[in-house]
């Protein structure tokens, strides 16, 4: 019998610890470690499990049922897995939970017979690997300070004593935990790291980062890399074999506080059409495969913006220097050279390795104020090298646009807003972002290079990285249909799934109305979210079969993946080396991209509520008007008009109970008020939670109102 079957057998019968099996099964150097092969095998197959340094097996009977999860959610009495090949999610009761915690991988087996028909129900019969690192906050409570997880807010851990770490009460803290129970609140913990009062939104911050193991901080064999290209400049020989583009008038345009600046355009409107280059900052030429910083950029796959901060993809040697097309600095490109008509329609296009010098970093603001004929003299002689290029852009851009919205493209808001911080990075003013003609004009000129690089490759067949949306399935227009439905929109679509070009009528439809902001809001919400993948299935929302991330390398590992095979293609290898070369590379780089891109995306959005809730305490006890953007049976959200929500409870409208219609009014059947989405309301700032980024609000009174008048 192979030494896997004795050792599962033998566990069967009786919990053993290494040291049981090295006894009876090992003896030497080379049979102790057959042991632990054979073990290391038995665990990752979740044959037997293991708990403090015991492993068993699954109870007799059950190891068939049993089901590999990840915990995602934990609340007071309850918590929720996730299978592990993402499939669907299993409610656990609060006594059948194990002490797991967010993070843990489990076994599970699903209950015969859930408290609710027709949902799962499981239990957790072991923890197979325990995620021990928590990020949370420190309170006294009778005495005593405990740890009370930032994932599971409902419970609290006592703390180890002697391992507070300095903690104070309401510290943003993280701690190990040291010692695990059959329930969470039977864990201890100890703290490791204090980053200081969750009062504050970039103490909280941090804590996201670290939470997500996004470091600021690059690894040493990275830093040592990059201090090389500390300073660099391109020199004559780099540029040699490359097309030269000096002569062009190419620039940037960007926020003003924008430091990693990786794309830059020229523009020539000829008899025919236009002339359009769009200039990529080559980072494949500094970025080796195998290298440190290669593997940490592709750790990483992402940089993480927040607030006034950023978490490069690549040191800032790179993404603020040689990298960087910065002005009038000799820098090397992957340029994609676009020939369009006189319609504005894409005729042809090539890739080249260029050699380029900016001759201004442009300012979305200042190009506006060009564009619109507002801009100072000081302005208008900044941009004296490339001002004959705007009235050009302006008349690409407007053919363009028409074009988008011919083939059905849905223009949704995405209600992004500025955070305004003090010199002590604290967040005093939240503002709207509203897009400018220079920054539609900017997004188009980079959405054509990408089409033109997904096409490239498309049509060769070759290995790529494709940005996908794919049209959004039953669940989510299901959640559609319910939403227009209430809001009194025609939901009659021509198939199953509609054309974004009829949703693009419902949104021209509502614009103006008071459903316009609520309606931006759902289609959002009932997308499939966008994603990597290694196969090219066109982008539902964009309306585009091509569509790939070429024109951010230095933020965006994709971008610098494709640049990496383009570079293959221009150099002339061939097609059965490429697929050789790169198929397994842009599966690898689909599947971290995508993953790190929703941890990236979770961390900022988190961030940004926090920033608000500390913009928000500062208001407590104002009023203000908003609309109500979200209704439930136990209240209605409402949001600002600068953007920031916060909730109203039921029982702030009425003292008499209200009742829930579909989802989007409110109704209090003894003095017939109503609340519904789109609504305009009187509120009051009244609780703002800068750790949990959550806001309060009260209805205010028409007393309380004029008072304040």
């Amino acid at each position: 019998m192979a030494m896997r079957d004795k050792m599962e057998r033998a566990i069967q019968m009786q919990p053993c610890t290494v040291r049981d099996l090295k006894a009876k099964f090992g003896g030497d150097r080379a049979a102790d470690r057959k042991v632990m092969d054979a073990l290391d095998e038995l665990v990752r197959e979740a044959v037997v499990c293991q708990r403090e340094g015991v492993f068993f097996t699954v109870r007799s009977g059950r190891k068939d049922k049993a089901l590999l999860c990840n915990v995602v959610k934990l609340g007071k009495t309850f918590g929720f897995v996730m299978l592990e090949d993402g499939s669907g999610d299993i409610f656990i009761p609060g006594r059948l939970m194990k002490g797991a915690m967010p993070g843990d991988r489990v076994l599970v087996e699903k209950l015969a017979h859930p408290r609710v028909e027709g949902s799962d129900e499981g239990e957790i019969l072991a923890v197979l690997e325990e995620k021990n690192s928590l990020v949370g906050t420190t309170r006294r409570i009778s005495g005593r300070l405990v740890f009370v997880p930032d994932d599971c807010p409902a419970i609290s851990m006592q703390i180890l004593r002697d391992s507070e770490g300095g903690a104070k009460d309401g510290d943003k803290v993280a701690v190990e935990i040291r010692s695990r129970g059959m329930r969470q609140e039977d864990h201890r913990v100890a703290v490791v790291m204090r980053f200081g009062s969750s009062d504050e939104a970039k103490r909280c911050a941090k804590a996201l980062l670290y939470a997500r193991d996004v470091h600021v901080r690059f690894p040493e064999e990275v830093r040592d890399e990059a201090k090389k290209l500390e300073g660099a400049t391109v020199s004559e020989a780099e540029a040699a074999g490359r097309m030269d583009l000096r002569a062009l008038p190419i620039f940037t345009i960007d926020s003003a506080e924008t430091k990693d600046i990786d794309d830059a355009i020229s523009l020539n409107q000829t008899p025919d059409g236009f002339e359009l280059g769009v200039h990529i900052a080559d980072v494949s030429n500094y970025v080796k495969p195998g290298t440190a910083l290669d593997n940490e950029a592709f750790s990483r796959a992402t940089s993480v913006y927040y607030a006034d901060q950023v978490v490069p993809m690549l040191p800032k040697q790179l993404s603020n220097g040689i990298c960087s097309l910065n002005e009038g600095e000799l820098r090397l490109a992957f340029s994609c050279l676009m020939h369009l008509d006189k319609a504005g329609k894409l005729v042809d296009y090539k890739f080249v390795k260029s050699v380029i010098r900016s001759r201004v970093k442009g300012v979305y603001s200042e190009i506006n104020a060009l564009l619109a004929g507002t801009a100072d003299r000081e302005t208008q002689y900044k941009y004296a090298e490339v001002a004959a290029q705007l009235p050009a852009m302006k008349a690409l851009y407007t053919l363009r646009a028409g074009l988008r919205r011919e083939r059905g493209c849905m223009d949704i808001e995405s209600g992004e807003v500025k955070l305004i911080l003090d010199e002590n990075g604290r967040c005093i003013d939240v503002k709207k972002r509203v897009q400018g003609e220079s920054e539609a004009m900017i997004e188009e000129f980079m959405l054509l290079a990408n089409q033109c690089a997904a096409h490239f490759a498309r049509t060769k067949q070759v290995p790529f990285v494709y940005r996908v949306h794919e049209e959004p399935n039953s669940e989510k227009l299901e959640r559609l249909h319910t939403l227009l439905q209430a809001c009194g929109i025609n939901d009659h679509f021509a198939k199953e799934v509609p054309e974004p070009k009829e949703l693009s009528a419902i949104l021209e439809g509502v614009k103006g109305t008071p459903y316009e902001k609520i309606i931006h809001t759902g289609l959002l919400r009932c997308m499939s979210k966008a994603e990597y993948q290694a196969e090219p299935k066109g982008h539902y929302g964009l309306v585009l079969k091509d569509y790939a991330h070429f024109t951010s390398p230095i933020r965006r590992y994709p971008d610098l993946a494709i640049h990496r095979i383009l570079t293959a293609m221009l150099g002339g290898m061939d097609k059965e080396t490429l697929t050789v070369s790169y198929s397994d590379f842009a599966e690898k780089v689909s599947k971290q991209s995508s993953a790190q891109e929703v941890v990236a995306m979770q961390i900022e959005r988190r961030a940004e509520d926090c920033y608000k809730a500390e913009y928000a305490r500062a208001h407590i006890g104002e009023h203000r008007e908003g609309t109500i953007s979200g209704v439930t049976q136990k209240g209605v959200f409402v949001e600002l008009d600068n953007g920031v929500e916060g909730f109203v409870p039921v029982g702030s409208l009425t003292a008499t109970g209200a009742l829930l219609t579909e989802g989007v009014r409110l109704s209090d059947p003894v003095s017939g008020k109503q609340w519904a989405l789109g609504d305009r309301l009187m509120i009051t700032i009244v609780r703002a939670d800068v750790n949990l980024g959550k806001i309060d609000f009260e209805a205010a009174t028409p007393v309380t109102f004029s008072e304040k008048k």
